[in-house]
This record gives C-alpha cells, structure tokens and sequence, in this order.
C-alpha cells in the first residue's frame, strides 16, 4: 500500500534535502588538507647528508655519486637506506657495542638519524618544503690541506706508471732542507695522482741512507714513520703538547706502491708538515709504528671464511694509545686491539670491521685515550674472509703474507706517547674519578 504523503511531511523532506544538499556543496567546497609527511628530505635528510656525506659524494671526489641535490639523491635512496642501516656509510669500522667509543673524527650517523634515513625511505622518499632546505654547504677547495697550510712541503720526484705493467713498489729520498732540529705538529701525505698510487708511505731518515726498501710496508725497521696515504685517510694533528722529531740534514723517503690503471699516468706526490716554533721542544714525543705483527706467517685456506691471527709487542714504558688503524688487505674483515696489562687482566680497547677501500685512522678522544702501565702487552687480533661471499680475487687460491694487494698483512698502525711513572698515576686517578662522579650522577652506589 503506497504511504500518503501530508503537507507537514513534504516540508520536512524538502528541509533534509536541503541541508543535505549544502553538506555536499560545503564538502566540494573546503577538500580535506592531505597530512603532511612526517620526514621529508628538506627538513629533516639534507642536513645530515651535508654534515656526513658531501665531503665525499659530490663532483671530483672519490665517491661514485653526487649527493648535493634532491634530484641527484633520488635515484639512490633504497641504496642510502641499505647502507645507513648497515653502517656501512659514512664509512666508520668501529663496532659500538665493543670497548671505547668517543673519537675525535666520528662521522657515523646516530642511531635516531639511522631512523630518520630509513622512515624516509619508507614512505617513498618526500621531497618536501623548499622552504625548509638548509643553506647549500660550502666545501674548502679540495688542493687544500687538511692540516692548514704547511711550514714545509716535500715533493717526490715524477714517476711514470706505464699504461700496462706490474705493480711497482719503490722508494725515492728528497733532503727535507732543515738545518736545526724542528717538532712536527701536524703532517699530511698526498698523493698526485690517486687513480695510480695504491698507497704512499713516509719516513724521515739520516742524510746518508739510501736503501730502498721496495716500498715494504710491513717492515718496522724503515726509519721514523711519518705518515700514510690510502683511501680514506686525511693528515695527523698530534694532541696537543706532543709532536715529532725531524732532525736537521734528514730526508724523507717516500715508499710507494703504485699500480697501472690503462693509461699513462705521471704522479709526483707531497708531504706536508706543521712545525712547532724554532727551539719549542714538546712535553710527550709522538710515535706511530706497526705493531701487532702476526706471530706466525699467515695460511688462509682457498673458501675459508674465518682465519684468525694474534701479534703481540709489549710496552716497556707506561703510556697513552692515541690512534688506531687497522692494516689488511683485500681479504680483512675485521680487527681488534686488547691491552694484557701485567697483572695479566685483560681489557679490550677497539673492534673495527674492515674493508680495503677505507684505511681509517680511529683517534681517540682525549679524556677516552687508553692509558697503561709499563709491561703492559698490546695484543692484535685479526680476522681474515677467503669465502666467496666476500668481494675477493680468486677465493679458491690460498693465501698468505706479503706485499701485493692479493697476499695478505695483519698488524695494526698505533700511534702513541710515554708517560713517566708518575703522569700515568696522575692519569689513572682522574680516569677513576670521572668514572666514579659518572656512576654517582646515574644514580648508583658508589
């Protein structure tokens, strides 16, 4: 039966259509704003990649893509997801669950900034407000040194890598033309032409010696290290009040390995060294040396994955660890550092994983800097990967000691100073004290 419909009914549908008919025109009218992304890459990603990634990753530099823009980032970003969540950019080997962990040249990203990169990524890489991106970061022209401009430059004399050839290791000696005794402040090996030199040692030697070591760069017995080139590495500013020797009428030699790239290519490479001023005479002398040499000769079987080996030098005087640079070569994976004190406690200083394309240098922060007492045994702990997981020559081939980038090497560069008897105690009571105020301020029992 059809319902009859009043006049008072007829009134009220004529209202409910009308206010349902200005419901839809208001909501055509005012659309509902899209939420905003939480991390875009103006606000939040570009100050960190300006801070930790554009030294390196942009024109003319050594890394293979331009990170400066939104346009050029884009097509990498599950890459920079990867490896931020990897840690395996900005490259940084330490492992932050292991001994100390304050530096003084950590470029890692924080764990929030990890998070930041990786939320990013997810939600399909926003671009964002042009308002909010940071001012573009000024970079120092790159003939620059890092160490400022230095009181003296040494320069090798040209060397030409043929287009095809072995590899060449080598060394030549040029007077350094000081006539007094001066202390190195700060020091810095460049190479010329870094696409063929595969890495670049220096040493101050006396005026009369000449042997060439064939560029050895396992053997402790080539003069007074003074510094390394290799991927990854800037010069050495030595902690304050400490410094180097360089005698008067000394050379330098520089030891290089360089291989052949398919062109002809002509290297002269420099040394770069910031003195004290004349007659100033540091409180601690600086030393760097390769310690930790493997006690026996290394045997890595064809497909192995883990090979350890230990080397060992003992410390005959107290003193202070202030950097740490792990040495292998294509097959390192990683390596650690553990100081055997005399009473035969041991503590385990720094693990660092290690790739050859990055010879870093850890420089301990100077209240964090191990400390140790004479007779103290530093032990060097290396691993070492022949698998075929690894990027590697030939994995099937065994491996062992010896000087081409496929033999293999397992010390450790360590740079430090002495401390008398006395400066070390000093030193030991104020690392218990900030120990002991850290603890109380955390709100535990003394």
């Amino acid at each position: 039966m059809a319902r009859r419909l009043t006049p008072a009914s007829v009134c009220v549908l004529f209202v409910a259509g009308t206010v349902g008919a200005a419901i839809v025109t208001l909501g055509a009218q005012t659309p509902v704003k899209a939420p905003q992304p939480s991390v875009t890459f103006t606000k939040d990603i570009a100050p960190i990649l300006q801070r930790s990634c554009q030294s390196c990753h942009r024109p003319g530099q050594m890394a293979p893509m331009s990170l400066l823009t939104y346009q050029d980032i884009r097509p990498w970003v599950r890459s920079i997801k990867q490896r931020a969540q990897n840690r395996e950019m900005p490259p940084w080997g330490i492992d932050p669950r292991v001994g100390i962990q304050s530096f003084k040249n950590d470029p890692s990203l924080r764990q929030d900034e990890i998070d930041k990169i990786v939320a990013w990524a997810d939600a399909g890489a926003p671009m964002g407000n042009a308002a909010d991106l940071p001012k573009p970061r000024e970079f120092d022209d790159s003939s620059k040194w890092h160490i400022g401009r230095p009181d003296l430059i040494v320069t090798s004399p040209p060397h030409t890598v043929p287009a095809e050839a072995a590899d060449w290791w080598g060394s030549y000696f040029v007077p350094t033309g000081l006539t007094e005794d001066r202390y190195i402040k700060a020091i810095e090996s460049k190479a010329g032409q870094t696409a063929v030199v595969h890495h670049l040692l220096t040493y101050a030697v006396d005026g009369d010696d000449d042997i060439d070591s064939n560029g050895d760069d396992s053997s402790a017995e080539s003069g007074q290290f003074l510094n390394e080139f290799a991927v990854g590495k800037n010069g050495d500013l030595f902690p304050e009040g400490s410094g180097r020797l360089l005698k008067a009428g000394s050379k330098i030699r520089f030891d290089f390995h360089y291989h052949s790239v398919g062109q002809e290519i002509v290297d002269r490479s420099q040394l770069g060294i910031t003195l004290y001023p004349k007659g100033y005479v540091p409180k601690h002398i600086e030393y760097s040396k390769q310690l930790g040499q493997p006690t026996e000769p290394l045997d890595i079987p064809g497909g192995s994955a883990f090979v350890r080996s230990d080397g060992y030098t003992r410390f005959n005087k107290a003193g202070k660890i202030t950097a740490f640079q792990p040495h292998m070569h294509t097959r390192g994976k990683r390596q650690c550092i553990e100081l055997i004190y005399p009473d035969n406690k041991a503590e385990q200083i720094s693990c660092a994983d290690f790739t050859f394309n990055w010879h870093l240098v850890y420089a301990y922060a100077d209240d964090a800097a191990p400390i140790y007492p004479a007779g103290t045994v530093l032990h060097v702990i290396s691993w070492h990967d022949n698998s075929a997981n690894k990027i590697n020559p030939d994995p099937r081939n065994w491996v062992g000691s010896g000087n081409r980038t496929i033999d293999e090497m397992g010390f450790a560069w360590i740079s430090w100073y002495d401390l008398t008897d006395d400066e070390y105690k000093q030193e030991l009571d104020a690392k218990k004290g900030a120990r002991k105020t850290t603890t109380t301020s955390q709100g535990q029992p003394q």
